[in-house]
């Protein structure tokens, strides 16, 4: 997982550095974020892929303490104590959100005329371009839809991925706790990837949505 990391940095690297270096040497003003983009919306899911990233450290921190049930009384308090199946599907739920609420943001995008070649012609964004072509980049509009859709593209697919691989691991291993303080090894390698994700994230959310 670590080599497979390794290669997942120096790509997104690429993707990120690319972006950079199209965005300040392109011949004309990028877009505005706020102008195109739905910050708010994005920010929320942010925060979505940042509680999922806790509740799998807390379902790692689970499985090491020997917690593998759901959820359990806490003696003498009026609480419930989450162990791995409880804190892991929480994990699955926010990351399957975080890709709903893309998939929603595409739709709305590609609805108002925001695609990878830019600005659709007729569309309600186009109109807009013309009327102020410097908030919205109307002279760069194919690069800025073509690098935001790929590279925000690709982290879904990994988000994706990652919410594939922690069902088959719900199903297969936690409900049938075959995962032991002795052993945990998948929780441990999916854990490490599920951070990469959301690092790269609040990378791509910084230089994408808010500068």
């Amino acid at each position: 997982m670590w080599i497979f990391l390794a290669s997942d940095v120096m790509f997104f690297t690429a993707l990120i550095g690319s972006y950079i270096i199209l965005r300040f040497g392109a011949p004309g003003e990028w877009a505005k974020p706020n102008a195109v983009l739905n910050v708010p919306l994005t920010a929320f899911n942010t925060f979505l892929l940042i509680c999922s990233s806790v509740s799998m450290v807390k379902a790692y921190a689970a499985i090491v303490d020997g917690k593998k049930y759901f959820l359990r009384a806490v003696p003498g308090k009026m609480l419930r104590d989450g162990g791995l199946k409880f804190w892991m599907l929480v994990t699955i739920i926010c990351g399957a959100a975080f890709v709903g609420v893309q998939v929603i943001e595409y739709i709305k995008l590609v609805g108002e005329g925001f695609t990878p070649t830019g600005y659709r012609e007729g569309s309600l964004l186009a109109e807009h371009a013309l009327a102020d072509p410097v908030k919205f980049g109307a002279a760069v509009g194919g690069l800025y839809g073509s690098s935001f859709f790929t590279m925000t593209g690709f982290h879904g697919f990994h988000v994706t991925c990652g919410v594939v691989s922690m069902l088959y691991l719900y199903f297969t291993k936690v409900l049938p706790e075959k995962y032991s303080p002795q052993d945990y090894r998948g929780i441990e390698v999916i854990g490490l990837y599920w951070h990469f994700v959301d690092l790269v994230w609040i990378i791509l959310f910084t230089i994408v949505y808010l500068i």
